[in-house]
């Protein structure tokens, strides 16, 4: 019997309906990621599965008994309940009286005490208590204060607490909307590791293909309102994609070409008329019918970025800087980076290390308090807000590019500011609406065109990849990286700074800046590491790894030389040594196999059971792996 079952579904909000007969099987214990263009419905569906929207057609139905959570994409704003009070939450009525007993445990007053017992009794009647011990347990568990307040609390601990009051009911399925957004790279490690535990089945929606290769067991996109799945990991899906589309294209255009001829038949001469055969014009008019319904898969966007004259050689250097607000503590501290004409950097650090604050030193916005920086000549920058600031919600798409102008210049070229948009997706149509109906990938690609439409030698980019959708997100990766000019990313997607960065500075919430050549995965190869997990990681390995700063060598150079000679192996550590090597081929072969086995077509058609025993497994070898490496390291040094 399936856990979740969507028959038929439809939804129209436009001349091109949402959800067309779109169907869905969910089983118990899969995990089935949702993707699709922005603006395809797939946050829609969603709601229709959770209720909260009405399908114009087509039924709904969840396992008899089956219980569903959902995790909701946006954090709430000035929320002041207690992480207890919100979690309880998850069950109405008492929730409610749970959460009013334990405020009035805090009161002594008669009157007080006599609701107390009210309460109490209430709860009794309600087995509220053994719903009380869940709510603690699971507090404690993902390490929340019961009595912290929502908006006291950053973001990822947000997420926290409400996967906690999803979680807490016990579901059968988990809906989740995007819920990597505005988390940082230690938030998203946790998300996945208290998700990989969730032993229920999850439909999620994400563009972050890090998470997606990490958690989906299946693929379904939704594409032109129909839903169609695939039994494959993330990449196996892009490869059966692509064979699809251009299959797709094959028969269309084998259809066009018979509808060709057989309109050229209909318009002959009269003798023709007279003998035609009437079968064969109704085959006609049924093709025409059919023609007229196709729904041609939207362009992709053709974005490119408009250079500026280029900049001076060096764009930044910083000697020994820092930064501080009168009275409070150091948010950078000796910083020493040079920052030359076509770097591209991406900023890695938890959130409130102070990523946003660098920036703006490095573009002279704000003066440091300590040190120098010296800024580059003829410096042009353009910025991508992550919390898109820059758009008036009120004004429609063609306002806010234009800002009075009929026509923009791209790189010598005069376009439309309309035919500009439709490069960015935007129909005349959509153009002409008002930012505030737009979905938050809308918004992104609005931005993006108005970023990408000034001369600019100066790219920074505040989180760009959130709501993008992926061919988007790989679109934009290639224009930043043939850029000439030079890049600043500040981005918590893994699979994006390693494609576009060529160097990684880490803040490591100290007031630390450290650099390190490559992307994301480079720096982890190279010991990076997030202060939260550092109870496993030796307190050096920072220093070990970083590329020393232009104000380090002659300390560095100078410390070597007085430094001691490394001690002797022991009889034991020696053997130890001899013998790691072979152990790291044998896991290397054990995992080779591993993957070989996840990567067949065949492997998703197997019992969810088995695929999520086989994923623990390679996730376990991986480590032990990664473990024997380091102690050869370790011991080779």
């Amino acid at each position: 019997m399936p856990l979740l079952t969507l028959d038929s579904i439809s939804l129209a909000f436009g001349m091109h309906p949402l959800l067309d007969q779109a169907s869905l099987i969910i089983d118990a214990g899969e995990r089935v990621c949702l993707l699709g263009r922005n603006g395809e419905g797939k946050s829609t569906l969603l709601k229709i599965v959770s209720g909260e929207v009405i399908p114009d057609g087509g039924h709904v139905r969840l396992d008899d008994g089956a219980i569903l959570a959902v995790l909701p994409q946006n954090l709430p704003k000035n929320d002041t309940r207690t992480a207890y009070e919100a979690v309880s939450g998850a069950f109405p009525e008492t929730g409610q009286l749970l959460a009013e007993f334990h405020k009035l445990t805090q009161q002594v007053d008669e009157a007080s005490l006599n609701r107390m017992m009210k309460v109490q009794d209430r709860i009794e009647a309600l087995d509220g208590w053994r719903l009380d011990q869940k709510v603690t347990a699971i507090l404690a568990q993902y390490g929340i204060n019961p009595e912290q307040r929502l908006n006291t609390l950053s973001g990822g601990w947000q997420r926290r607490v409400l996967l906690a009051r999803a979680l807490v009911v016990e579901p059968d399925i988990l809906l989740l909307d995007e819920p990597t957004n505005h988390l940082d790279v230690p938030a998203i490690a946790w998300l996945e590791e208290a998700l990989g535990a969730f032993r229920g089945a999850m439909l999620f929606v994400s563009h972050d293909r890090a998470f997606i290769r990490r958690m989906s067991t299946r693929v379904v996109e939704l594409d032109r309102g129909k839903l169609v799945s695939f039994a494959a990991s993330y990449d196996r899906y892009l490869e059966l994609k692509e064979k699809a589309l251009e299959e797709e294209d094959r028969e269309n255009a084998l259809f066009d070409k018979r509808l060709k001829q057989e309109e050229t038949w209909i318009r002959q001469g009269i003798k023709a008329r007279r003998t035609r055969n009437m079968g064969r014009v109704r085959a006609l008019k049924a093709m025409r019918e059919e023609h007229r319904q196709r729904r041609v898969r939207g362009g992709t966007a053709t974005f490119a970025v408009e250079d500026a004259a280029r900049s001076g050689k060096l764009v930044a250097e910083t000697i020994d800087a820092g930064f501080a607000y009168p009275g409070g503590t150091p948010i950078i501290r000796d910083m020493n980076l040079t920052v030359l004409r076509g770097d591209k950097i991406g900023l890695v650090g938890e959130n409130g290390t102070g990523k946003t604050t660098l920036v703006r030193l490095l573009l002279g916005d704000l003066e440091s308090t300590e040190g120098s920086i010296r800024l580059g000549t003829n410096l042009k920058v353009a910025y991508f807000d992550q919390l898109r600031g820059e758009l008036d919600l009120e004004r429609n798409a063609l306002d806010n590019l234009s800002e009075g102008r009929e026509f923009i210049e791209i790189n010598g070229q005069s376009k439309h500011v309309l035919g500009y948009l439709q490069e960015f997706l935007f129909t005349p149509e959509r153009a002409r609406s008002p930012v505030s109906v737009f979905s938050g990938g809308e918004r992104a690609r609005l931005l993006l065109a108005k970023l990408f439409s000034k001369p600019a030698n100066i790219l920074v980019l505040d989180e760009p990849t959130n709501d993008l959708d992926v061919e988007t997100l790989e679109l934009l990766e290639e224009q930043l990286s043939e850029f000439a000019g030079t890049v600043i990313v500040i981005s918590h997607d893994r699979e994006f700074l390693d494609n576009v960065v060529t160097e990684t500075v880490f803040l490591d919430g100290t007031g630390s800046v450290l650099e390190y050549v490559g992307g994301y995965s480079d720096w982890r190869r190279q010991g990076g590491f997030f202060p939260a997990e550092a109870s496993g990681a030796r307190p050096d390995r920072h220093d070990k790894a970083a590329k020393p700063t232009k104000a380090q060598p002659e300390v560095q150079e100078s410390a070597s030389a007085n430094k001691p000679k490394p001690a002797k192996l022991s009889y034991k550590l020696k053997l130890e040594l001899e013998q790691l090597p072979g152990q790291i081929e044998e896991l290397e072969k054990e995992v080779a196999s591993i993957k070989e086995r996840v990567s067949s077509a065949e492997f998703y058609s197997g019992s969810p059971d088995d695929i999520a025993a086989t994923l623990a497994e390679m996730e376990q070898k991986e480590g032990h792996l990664e473990k024997v490496i380091e102690r050869w390291m370790e011991l080779e040094g």
